[in-house]
């Protein structure tokens, strides 16, 4: 028998879980469309198996990772992609036509001393390091990355990690060049990012439909959470009830963060910490409701931080906009919440409050809703609680556990806390 930590099978982990569950529809199209020369897109909520699929379907010599940041432009994109290829870069002397310094990419190579008088000293391990490939680039142009990822024969797949953390104009100006990566070469990309909408990329240049395939990392149904159970309990050798399973997957908002959560925090409470010699029965009598109470109040202190410093907006202005577009989230119940809250919806329910009322500006709403991802990363709420889909044109929560704490929150207390009327 081999002997597993609790922590190993249930939990969230850095690693792959070893109770790792494939999805059909989602691991299949993923290995699938590897080879189809084209962009692969994966989104979804934040801990809903972005990170794990990818790992789980790809070998690390297949790829490199960039993880993007909120502080980045096009520049520092392209700058890491070729950092992570592996070259070494030094700025030139020379400017390109926009008026900013060149790069030079290196490439450099550690080489044995072999001549006969330093035979001993190469035998020991003694190297010189020498440039095998210099070029001078202008970074901010996709003709000179593909260049220079083409000198070095660069192979492999080049994947972005949270990709939602850049600015939204970066977003844009990498989606154009990515057009130019499909067009001009044979580099494929994986743009990894936490939203629910399909089209996202799409939205951004028009010229990547075809070019990409997108796919919802987010989709799990019941049958797939209870085989993450039933994996787990088959590797620790335990039974949890029937009773227990069944409560808790119509419970999670088919979250299976909060499934692997909860099933680790029933092992510690039975004090299961590895593999159990004999088969296990966990107690019956567990109550679920503390269970998942004692994992969203990990987060309790971040989603009310997340409420006052959504509500602040960018700065001090008039309208207060994204204090009121907490509003219809604050009031709706789960259910709306999880099905996303249309636009429509949306201007109606801040029309019956807000001090403007009808005579409310729907473009204000609408450039408010478009910048709710950007003004979450600039105010460091990470992972992202709200984004808005502009192709269906809802507002979604793409955090599920925020979800799960709304419903065992005092709404009129959070009202009052971004300062919003309850009545």
């Amino acid at each position: 028998m081999i002997i597993h930590k609790a922590s190993d099978v249930y939990g969230i982990s850095r690693e792959i879980p070893i109770n790792y569950v494939s999805r059909a529809g989602i691991d299949d199209v993923f290995k699938s469309n590897l080879n189809r020369e084209k962009h692969i897109v994966v989104f979804g909520s934040s801990k809903q198996g972005k990170t794990s699929l990818r790992k789980k379907c790809l070998s690390a010599e297949d790829y490199i990772v960039i993880h993007c940041s909120n502080k980045w432009n096009l520049e520092d994109i392209n700058s890491n992609i070729l950092k992570r290829a592996g070259y070494e870069l030094t700025q030139s002397t020379k400017k390109t036509t926009s008026g900013k310094y060149k790069i030079i990419a290196s490439l450099k190579t550690l080489i044995p001393i072999g001549t006969a008088g330093l035979k001993a000293e190469a035998e020991r391990g003694f190297q010189k390091e020498i440039i095998t490939n210099e070029l001078e680039l202008d970074v901010e142009d996709v003709n000179d990355i593909i260049s220079a990822l083409n000198a070095m024969e660069f192979k492999k797949i080049i994947l972005l990690e949270d990709f939602h953390y850049l600015p939204i104009e970066v977003q844009r100006d990498f989606s154009i060049a990515l057009k130019a990566f499909h067009e001009n070469s044979n580099f494929c990309f994986i743009v990894v990012g936490v939203w629910l909408d399909e089209n996202r990329l799409i939205i951004h240049n028009g010229d990547l439909t075809g070019r990409i395939v997108s796919i919802n990392a987010d989709k799990w149904n019941k049958d797939q959470l209870l085989e993450v159970i039933e994996e787990g309990e088959k590797l620790l050798n335990i039974s949890f009830s029937e009773d227990f399973k069944r409560d808790l997957l119509s419970s999670c908002y088919d979250n299976v963060y909060i499934v692997q959560e909860a099933c680790y925090l029933a092992c510690l409470l039975n004090e299961i910490k590895e593999t159990q010699i004999e088969l296990r029965e966990i107690d019956n009598e567990i109550r679920l409701d503390i269970i998942v109470k004692l994992i969203v109040d990990q987060q309790s202190g971040r989603y009310n931080s997340f409420i006052t410093n959504f509500s602040d907006g960018f700065q001090s202005t008039l309208l207060e906009m994204y204090k009121w577009l907490l509003y219809p989230v604050l009031i709706s119940n789960t259910d709306q919440l999880e099905r996303g809250i249309k636009y429509s919806d949306i201007r109606k329910i801040i029309a019956t409050k807000h001090p403007k009322g009808d005579e409310l500006n729907p473009g204000n709403i609408t450039q408010a809703l478009k910048s709710t991802a950007s003004l979450q990363i600039t105010k460091g709420i990470q992972p992202i609680i709200l984004d808005y889909d502009e192709t269906n044109l809802r507002l979604h929560v793409v955090d599920r556990g925020f979800l799960i704490w709304l419903n065992l929150q005092n709404r009129a207390e959070l009202l009052e806390l971004a300062g919003l009327p309850n009545n």
